[in-house]
């Protein structure tokens, strides 16, 4: 039931993007319509814990990070993939975002903040590159992509 619950929430969240530009806009869109400490945004993060300790989320594991494709493009979550990564004051792998990232942050521990992102919703635009990494704590990340597309980088 929560995946389906997930799976639906999500639905509600990209259908509310659509074709928006990915810009700050949009982040801005997001933290107004879908906040944190709002109910929906409180309940997304539930699920990510709860499918984190069901193993429906989550399911591998390297270089000290959880992660998983919760959501492939065409389901539930239209023209977005969905995957969710837990990591905990790590720097993860380099990789380019041909189409842009859409991703919420959710606080487990500590005062964590993703690529200096806190708790909420940020946006990187088409063609951006980063090390993801979560500095003062441990939390989940929501990501959404454009098509699945995400190239990673040496």
């Amino acid at each position: 039931m929560s995946q389906e619950r997930f799976e639906e929430l999500i639905g509600e969240i990209a259908n509310s993007i659509g074709d928006r530009p990915l810009d700050a806009a949009l982040a801005k869109h997001l933290n107004t319509n879908w906040p944190k400490g709002g109910p929906a945004f409180t309940e997304l993060g539930a699920l990510c814990a709860e499918g984190e300790r069901e193993g429906w989320l989550m399911a591998r594991e390297a270089g000290g990070i959880k992660y998983g494709r919760a959501v492939k493009p065409g389901a539930s979550a239209g023209g977005f993939s969905v995957d969710v990564v837990r990591m905990r004051d790590v720097k993860g792998p380099h990789h380019r975002h041909p189409k842009g990232e859409i991703g919420a942050v959710f606080p487990l521990e500590g005062a964590p903040k993703f690529d200096d992102f806190p708790e909420g919703w940020y946006v990187y635009a088409p063609n951006t590159a980063h090390h993801p990494t979560v500095t003062g704590g441990d939390a989940h990340v929501l990501y959404l992509l454009p098509d699945g597309e995400i190239e990673f980088t040496k």
